[in-house]
């Protein structure tokens, strides 16, 4: 049989994940094979390792439901920076992906979807639906044309209760199985980050929610009857620290939290005991990756770290600029879509005076009553700085805008400094995200990048190799390095877990193990020690 002593075949061993993996005692020395010795034959095992496939990392429930082959998901970034190209490169690979939707105009929207439907028959994809206090038209446009072009599955985000449109949409796909249950063709994945919000989405839709629709002629009568037969949800993705709305609750506290709500409606023999459990926040390495399924997480999540690939709808200079970032290159800012509520978003900080001129708008909206108590200094620094217009004239830009769109919040607003002031700033907190993503040099300044740790982890990881560059970022990749290295990562666990540490020469899943362009072991330095001198 084969043993391998030398750093590079033990390499070779271990990233032979379809294969078994045997450390053993062979003429005094440690080694590795992927036989199993057979008795009599002086090869002593110490520890063993299984095969291990990356779609046996999640729940196979997850792949059978949205038709993947792997337990990864691409989650969706506003303004369509979850692009087309993106969704499509994803899901001819295998993974989910959730167009960004939010934040587009409903023709925008309709026509990714046109596309999306076209190009992707048969095949695994979501759109993003988000809950917009302060514009809920916007929620119903995205529902109606989801429902029109027959979505798929959608990612409900930034829901802090159901709304009649996402019941609507879960309730108007909703057929009796011929086995007497309920077949489900609208999948719902809620992305959450606190345990009670969790639990509205594992319950059926709100009764009251659903007579409603009936009565408007929304959905049948049959409709009803199932959905109160189902939770609002197939999937919920418990994200943690992460780019954009967050709040940066650590993914050790939060994922057990929540699965452990979900088991108890399993335990009391409700619908929400089938809801998967999925992880986000904070994966940007094979390692983060592995300790996410290692805590029963259903499938993974990533969002920042596809914000700098090739595919990704936002601009060079963009993507440049979170391919420099470290972990600690994060911050937190005002939102847009509920600044007056005080929620912050994840952004990044490197390269852009965006968080600190954000979080100034927000204390001047805090302490002031409307723009006329601002101080001559605070009114020209915001004027000539921040805004780089007249006050005036800003105005007349948002007056025209929501005279056109919602003409009942243009004459309260005339009518009310303090809510004048906020639409204002929000005007700004708007075009901040828009400029970056067409990379436009006169706003580079106040460019607002939704960025989490996991970009500067990533980049860590990456570091010197071609990945460093995001001209070489593929979102396919980046989903295969990260659930092969969360493989290898799972066998390294089993051997740790039996007794047997590895050395770092070839105990680390380097990026060229998972570029086809490299040698998996091209990157072990022939002078490192071997596994038998540790």
């Amino acid at each position: 049989m084969n043993v391998s002593f030398d750093p590079a075949r033990i390499r070779a061993v271990l990233h032979d994940l379809d294969r078994p993996c045997y450390v053993v005692r062979c003429d005094g020395r440690l080694g590795v094979t992927s036989q199993r010795p057979r008795p009599g034959s002086g090869v002593r095992v110490l520890a063993a390792a299984s095969p291990v496939g990356t779609p046996c990392l999640g729940a196979s429930a997850f792949l059978r439901r949205h038709g993947t082959r792997q337990p990864y998901m691409a989650g969706s970034m506003a303004g369509g920076i979850s692009s087309e190209e993106l969704v499509v490169a994803l899901a001819r690979t295998g993974h989910l992906a959730s167009f960004g939707a939010a934040g587009l105009a409903a023709d925008r929207v309709e026509q990714a979807v046109l596309r999306l439907s076209g190009e992707l028959p048969g095949l695994p994809w979501a759109c993003n639906l988000i809950h917009s206090p302060a514009a809920p038209e916007a929620e119903r446009r995205a529902v109606d044309i989801y429902l029109r072009h027959q979505v798929p599955c959608v990612e409900a985000s930034a829901f802090l209760r159901p709304t009649p449109d996402l019941v609507r949409y879960r309730a108007a796909g909703l057929r009796s199985a011929p086995d007497g249950g309920v077949h489900v063709r609208h999948r719902v994945i809620a992305k959450v980050s606190q345990a009670g919000t969790a639990a509205f989405f594992l319950r059926p839709a709100p009764a009251e929610l659903l007579v409603e629709l009936t009565r408007q002629g929304l959905i049948t009568d049959g409709q009803a009857r199932l959905a109160a037969r189902v939770p609002l949800a197939d999937d919920i993705t418990v994200e943690a620290d992460s780019a954009g709305h967050t709040d940066r609750r650590p993914l050790v506290t939060q994922l057990p939290l929540i699965i452990a709500l979900r088991d108890r409606e399993a335990a009391a023999g409700r619908p929400g005991g089938t809801v998967g459990i999925g992880a986000a926040g904070g994966i940007g390495t094979p390692q983060a990756a592995f300790a996410a399924f290692s805590m029963g997480a259903a499938y993974i999540v990533t969002g920042s770290v596809n914000q700098a690939c090739v595919e990704a709808g936002t601009s060079p200079a963009v993507k440049e600029l979170l391919a420099q970032a470290d972990v600690g290159d994060c911050a937190m800012a005002p939102s847009a879509d509920m600044f007056e509520m005080g929620v912050d978003v994840q952004v990044l900080k490197r390269g852009t005076l965006f968080p600190g001129r954000a979080a100034w708008l927000y204390r001047l909206y805090r302490e002031h009553a409307g723009l006329d108590d601002l101080s001559p200094g605070d009114r020209a620094r915001l004027e000539e700085q921040v805004l780089r217009r007249p006050l005036d004239e800003v105005w007349s830009e948002v007056a025209d805008h929501l005279r056109r769109h919602r003409p009942g919040q243009a004459e309260l607003a005339e009518r009310t400094p303090k809510l004048r002031m906020a639409l204002m700033f929000r005007w700004y907190l708007g075009l901040s995200s828009r400029w970056a993503t067409r990379g436009e040099p006169d706003g580079a300044a106040d460019y607002q990048i939704w960025c989490g740790p996991a970009m500067g982890a990533f980049n860590a990881w990456t570091r010197d190799t071609p990945w460093s560059a995001p001209g070489n970022r593929h979102a396919a990749g980046i989903a295969r390095a990260l659930l092969r290295g969360a493989a290898f990562h799972s066998r390294l666990a089993q051997l740790r877990f039996a007794g047997v540490h590895l050395p770092a020469s070839v105990a680390a899943y380097l990026p060229s193990d998972a570029d086809p362009t490299t040698r998996p072991d091209s990157r072990v330095p022939a002078n490192r020690s071997s596994f038998a001198d540790a």
